[in-house]
């Protein structure tokens, strides 16, 4: 997949794509001294990266239904949250520990013209309001995802998770701790991959 195939697929702006190319063009450049992507990647990195992370918003209804507070965990090189910045998504918060990467978000938004909010912090150490939307991408595995979220999250709080083939067993796994409705959604840029929503996350140890 080009630009062109990632257009038609998405429905996106010329404006959007132009966006993304300056991405791209960052990614590559920044990827030499920070490890950002797989360097065998960014070959593929209109669907492998972009089209990964914009799934999230046609499953989560569009950049103008989404909407509220996202936060973003675990950002590393931007997936999924500053694509989604980049492709119309307001109220977009990127949460990255290692400062180098921050710097990487902060330079490549700049770049774009994008507007992100962005806490080079540890999860654990962030004093935010609860979000309406939480994302993540090859952060940890679901009982930890969950659980490092948890102050992050109010009683309404939607999780769209981007998981590999692990994830019946990290399903199993954290229905030993979490009481929680979801859905998936097959991955439109690897088979083997599942977009996990997740509501009404409650511990299981919680009165009812």
């Amino acid at each position: 997949m080009d630009a062109d195939g990632f257009a038609a697929r998405t429905g996106v702006s010329r404006e959007t794509v132009e966006r993304l190319e300056i991405y791209a063009a960052q990614l590559r450049r920044w990827n030499r001294a920070i490890n950002l992507v797989a360097p065998k990647t960014l070959d593929t990195i209109w669907s492998r990266h972009f089209l990964d992370s914009w799934q999230l918003l046609e499953i989560a209804g569009g950049a103008g239904g989404a909407g509220g507070r996202w936060y973003d965990l675990g950002s590393g090189g931007g997936f999924p949250g500053l694509v989604l910045a980049a492709c119309g998504l307001k109220g977009v918060t990127l949460i990255e520990s290692d400062r180098r990467k921050a710097t990487f978000l902060r330079e490549t938004a700049r770049a774009m013209e994008v507007a992100a909010a962005i806490h080079a912090e540890r999860i654990e150490d962030l004093d935010l309001p609860p979000a309406d939307t939480i994302t993540a991408r090859a952060l940890a595995p679901l009982p930890k995802l969950i659980d490092l979220s948890a102050h992050l999250r109010g009683p309404h709080t939607r999780c769209l998770f981007l998981k590999g083939q692990d994830v019946e067993s990290e399903l199993t796994a954290a229905t030993k701790y979490w009481k929680f409705t979801f859905s998936r959604h097959r991955s439109l840029s690897d088979k083997r991959g599942t977009v996990l929503v997740m509501e009404e996350l409650t511990r299981r140890d919680d009165p009812a």
